[in-house]
């Protein structure tokens, strides 16, 4: 330690030097401690949230029924969607390059040259460091099923304690796994010596945020590489076969003209917002006219689509539109029955209190046995409750349940078409599931209407507004937040109903009622269970969530009114 002459001519101690005792040695030793005391959460999250939808993906890229079979890459997808898997593939791939290649051009977007030179130097760590990523999940993808095998191969072997625990221990020692470890070590250790010594060397406040970037982007950049290799080769396999088949698949062309097709209904929607906030009438028209074209044209090219699914699994298509059907007839309603209800309940009644318990009630209880109790009352037997009741009305008795045709076709005889709408059994599962959440609705609504200033419905009566327009100028508006969470939610719960669905439907309905959680249900559970396929369908479910939830925040998500 050394000493340095202070202004009082008395030696000043310098404080000594090490890798914690400067301004960014503070600042990492603050960062690891706050990650330890995060990594039991991390550990957590990974554990029971990350790795489960990995391991369900590698499930859904192999023949995997009751043990790990062959990888098959995206055959399973192909199987539930046809020719449109491969159009969504190629889309992903696209998507992904294109992320990565944001995340990379922003090390090029800062203000000054020197400032970028600093962040190009992290393309090197960030590179190797998705390098080692992406060998961890090639490591991981080949001791998964070594390990998942065990079961086999002590088929036979006298179980003695420790047999599996050896066995396991076994399976990081096979050379195709060593070789994979080894490697990802390798580059794992050049990855943490290659950021240190960028961190040590180049200075820089952003110097994680350049880091950060340079990683995100490289992997995504690979991985898009990778999913187009795949997708590439499926492709190339399925043209193959159909030519020994003597027949032809137009697969690029559905991808070229569906793309396109998306894309023109992507430039249609912008050129329409530009044209909504046009200054002039004459751009107006002009650029109303030009969206018009381009969602004429797009939808043209994206009508190749039913033609890319016509090889598409039936039973999954149908699964798919009975959800669709059953998200329209519940979402809607509840969330209609819901505010009535909470506007109601938020009025100055006696016995309030209770009403908001009796509402809430079906919500929180058990869903088996009330289905169970909605099951006896829409019996299809003529002394049934509901029965009885339509009889009063002149109605003749139905099979409700078990009924498997269309309301549509129920009321308009063969000729509903098109109009036959959900069955019969379908809408008394509609009942239960509006009935089971206008209280949780009502509820949250109520907590919306107490967050809203009294001041402001008493100002609008001093101006002589009637009840209906504080409702439609005030609380609407007001309440826009609620009800967009609201419907969020109800959105997503929809499209992954089960327990209701599952308890109250019959053999008689057939598969009327049987949405696409039912389907991938029974896909798993059957007496041939094909994990892979159900795997692969899950994912399919997920992406259409995804892409409800986005277009549904694109649109809902502007009107909402924050205050």
């Amino acid at each position: 330690m050394t000493t340095v002459p202070s202004v009082t001519g008395r030696p000043a101690r310098r404080e000594p030097r090490g890798l914690f005792n400067s301004r960014r040695g503070r600042v990492l030793r603050e960062n690891l401690i706050a990650y330890l005391l995060l990594s039991p959460a991390i550990v957590l999250i990974f554990t029971f949230g990350l790795f489960p939808v990995a391991f369900a993906f590698f499930v859904s890229v192999h023949q995997w029924r009751r043990f790990p079979g062959d990888y098959v890459g995206i055959d399973q997808y192909v199987r539930g969607l046809g020719d449109a898997a491969y159009v969504i593939f190629f889309w992903l791939a696209l998507g992904a390059f294109a992320y990565g290649a944001w995340s990379l051009l922003r090390l090029f977007r800062l203000p000054t040259l020197s400032e970028r030179a600093r962040a190009a130097a992290y393309l090197l760590p960030g590179g190797v460091g998705a390098a080692a990523a992406l060998l961890f999940l090639n490591w991981t993808a080949i001791l998964l099923p070594l390990i998942l095998n065990i079961p086999q191969r002590i088929r036979g072997q006298e179980r003695v304690q420790g047999l599996f625990l050896s066995e396991l221990a076994a399976s990081f020692q096979f050379p195709e796994a060593v070789n994979a470890g080894s490697t990802f070590l390798i580059v794992l250790i050049a990855a943490v010596v290659l950021t240190l010594f960028c961190w040590r060397v180049i200075k820089g406040a952003n110097a994680d945020s350049y880091w950060l970037w340079a990683l995100i982007g490289c992997l995504f950049v690979a991985v898009a590489a990778l999913i187009l290799q795949v997708t590439l080769s499926a492709v190339s396999d399925a043209v193959e076969t159909a030519r020994a088949a003597g027949t032809e698949l137009p697969i690029w062309s559905q991808i070229i003209l569906i793309s396109a097709g998306a894309g023109m209904l992507a430039a249609a929607y912008w050129v329409w917002g530009r044209a909504m906030r046009a200054e002039h009438s004459s751009g107006l028209i002009l650029k109303a006219l030009a969206g018009v074209l381009l969602a004429a044209g797009g939808l043209i090219l994206v009508m190749e689509l039913p033609r890319a699914l016509a090889s598409a699994d039936d039973d999954m298509l149908s699964g798919f539109g009975i959800t669709i059907m059953f998200v329209v007839g519940t979402v809607p309603l509840q969330l209609a029955i819901g505010l009535f209800l909470a506007v109601l309940l938020f009025q100055n009644i006696k016995g309030k209190a209770m009403f908001r318990v009796v509402y809430f009630l079906p919500y929180i209880m058990p869903f088996v046995a009330t289905s169970i109790v909605f099951g006896i009352l829409f019996s299809h037997r003529a002394d049934s409750p509901v029965n009885n009741l339509i009889n009063a009305l002149g109605i003749p008795d139905q099979k409700w349940l078990l009924e498997p045709q269309g309301i549509g076709r129920l009321l308009l005889g063969d000729g509903a078409g098109i109009l036959a709408g959900p069955s019969l059994a379908l809408i008394v599962i509609m009942l239960y599931t509006v009935w089971t959440y206008i209280g949780y609705d009502a509820v949250v609504f109520l907590a919306g209407l107490g967050n809203i200033p009294v001041e402001l419905n008493e100002a609008a009566r001093i101006d002589g507004a009637n009840g209906w327009a504080i409702f439609r100028h005030i609380t609407l508006p007001l309440l826009s937040p609620t009800t967009f969470f609201l419907s969020l939610i109800a959105i997503i719960g929809t499209f992954q109903a089960f327990t209701q669905i599952w308890i109250m439907r019959s053999p008689a309905a057939a598969n009327s009622v049987d949405t696409i959680g039912v389907y991938i249900f029974e896909t798993i559970r059957s007496t041939d269970p094909n994990y892979g396929y159900g795997s692969a369908l899950s994912f399919v479910l997920f992406g259409a969530i995804l892409i409800f939830t986005l277009v549904q925040n694109r649109i809902q998500g502007r009107r909402v009114f924050y205050g």
